[in-house]
């Protein structure tokens, strides 16, 4: 078994320092063109922390559907586009943008 410096927010999850030698691989960092959104800050947001995802998204380009049914084409800061349900950019800054620009 081996223990590894945990950065301090793995620690805060509660994520134990010691691996067995046949768990540990060389890192080998993320393509994020290739693999969006992979930011250990993503994905280890608890459901009642404030999203730090923000950053990510430049713009939301266009949607389809209605009301909580919506489904939303996001332009990433990384020029990526992908679309993504009401639920997951209601609380994003750029979906009060974009209903002003349509007049909503």
């Amino acid at each position: 078994s081996f223990k590894i410096e945990l950065p301090s927010n793995l620690k805060a999850r509660g994520v134990h320092p010691v691996f067995h030698a046949s768990l540990l691989r060389i890192h080998i960092p993320n393509d994020d063109r290739l693999f969006p959104g992979r930011s250990d800050s993503q994905i280890l947001n608890k459901p009642d922390e404030t999203p730090e995802k923000e950053w990510l998204v430049q713009d939301i380009l266009s949607h389809i559907g209605s009301k909580e049914l919506s489904t939303f084409e996001i332009l990433w800061k990384s020029g990526d586009k992908s679309w993504l349900p009401y639920d997951g950019v209601s609380h994003l800054n750029a979906l009060q943008r974009y209903l002003d620009l349509l007049g909503v």
